[in-house]
């Protein structure tokens, strides 16, 4: 019995440090995460973009080097990094282009275009929206790799405090009935009971979100070791060649992608030199067309020289763990009626967080708990082993 007692309360430690440690950190995270759950209704609310045509059913696609050629057309000496296809509005293709190739990806300027006439349409500067500054703060607070790093630190702490918290609820509600809300109590013992019943309630959902949330922050890393992996050996006899100086039809090499794979799509394509290809190859990314597989990606390669196709792979798993886990972060797979779930829960676990601070706050005002300290005394045991 003695034995048990004091392995509930080193949970009860872990648990109480782990979540004061990242509870401030977790309120932004679901604060900032709450608008991007609604990230294109809000933008499309915000602000006007040029919209495509609107084309008859089976309305042939324009030839893609016009698309990337009209693209480019306003920034005269940049260049195409990637040529991406819009999963919202098939309508619509987007081009994004950088000072040089080796310029950084997330400075780049994206630029849409019609995808069955290739018009220029826009290439508005998101840095100043709403949605594009919760975004960052939510991914890694205006500070890059370390940001994420850190966030996903606070990540582990937040799955940490959800796993001791269960540990230490069913000891704690022993007595009383799952989902018991003592309203006839005092203050800090009906807040206790909100803590417990939403935290036990979202214990699965909170667990996949911080996860998932924690696998995010890492997607810098993995991009990297994908680099340097899979990457390196599918062009290993062509990393001493130079940048062709007459790439062949990216149309052509498109539509040599999807003739190997007839029963996927394109997602985007990634130019020779850039952080997802060879110098010598574009990396046709296509995908798959259910729900699921629409989220997974599989390389090919083409010789930007030949137009041939040299190599394609399954994505490693790690890569595939990344791309599963964006959408299960956001809830942006099921439409609508999912997202109007995710915010609820998304609201709940503020909840959880909330009156966690508060039981904490609580219980450094001893003094002021003095006159009461008989009438409480049995809550604040139970609350010493809940929180």
């Amino acid at each position: 019995m003695a034995s048990g007692s004091s392995s509930l309360r080193k949970w009860s430690w872990v648990h109480k440090w782990s979540s004061i440690i990242c509870t401030a950190f977790m309120l932004m995270l679901c604060v900032t995460g709450l608008p991007l759950i609604f990230h294109h209704e809000i933008d499309d609310l915000l602000h006007e973009e040029v919209k495509a045509a609107e084309v008859p059913a089976g309305t042939p696609y324009a030839n893609l080097d016009e698309v990337v050629k009209n693209g480019l057309s306003k920034d005269p000496g940049h260049v195409a990094h990637f040529l991406i296809w819009d999963n919202d509005d098939p309508n619509t293709m987007m081009v994004s282009i950088g000072k040089t190739l080796d310029a950084s990806p997330a400075k780049n300027r994206l630029v849409r275009l019609d995808a069955h006439s290739a018009a220029y349409l826009d290439a508005p500067d998101v840095t100043g929206r709403f949605t594009y500054i919760m975004l960052k703060l939510h991914t890694d607070m205006f500070a890059d790799l370390p940001g994420k790093l850190f966030l996903g630190f606070m990540g582990i702490l937040f799955c940490v405090a959800i796993i001791s918290g269960i540990v230490v609820y069913a000891p704690s509600m022993r007595k009383l009935k799952f989902g018991a809300y003592r309203r006839d109590r005092p203050r800090v013992v009906r807040w206790l009971d909100i803590h417990n019943l939403s935290g036990i309630v979202l214990v699965m959902w909170m667990l996949v979100v911080g996860f998932t949330g924690v696998i995010n922050t890492w997607a810098d890393l993995v991009i990297k070791v994908w680099q340097f992996g899979q990457l390196a050996e599918m062009t290993a006899q062509y990393k001493d060649k130079p940048l062709p100086a007459h790439p062949s039809s990216i149309d052509a090499a498109v539509r040599v992608a999807m003739q190997a794979e007839p029963e996927m799509k394109p997602a985007f394509v990634a130019f020779p030199g850039t952080i997802f290809s060879s110098k010598t190859h574009y990396a046709v990314f296509l995908r798959g067309n259910t729900p699921l597989t629409a989220r997974l990606l599989k390389p090919a390669l083409i010789d930007a020289q030949s137009g041939v196709l040299t190599d394609s792979r399954e994505l490693p798993w790690y890569v595939a763990t990344l791309l599963i886990s964006q959408p299960l972060h956001f809830g942006d797979y099921g439409g609508m009626p999912l997202k109007i779930i995710w915010a609820i829960l998304d609201l709940i676990t503020i909840a959880v967080l909330v009156t966690g601070l508060y039981l904490w706050l609580r219980r450094r005002q001893p003094a002021a708990l003095g006159a009461r300290a008989p009438k409480l005394a049995t809550s604040d045991r139970r609350m010493e082993a809940a929180s």
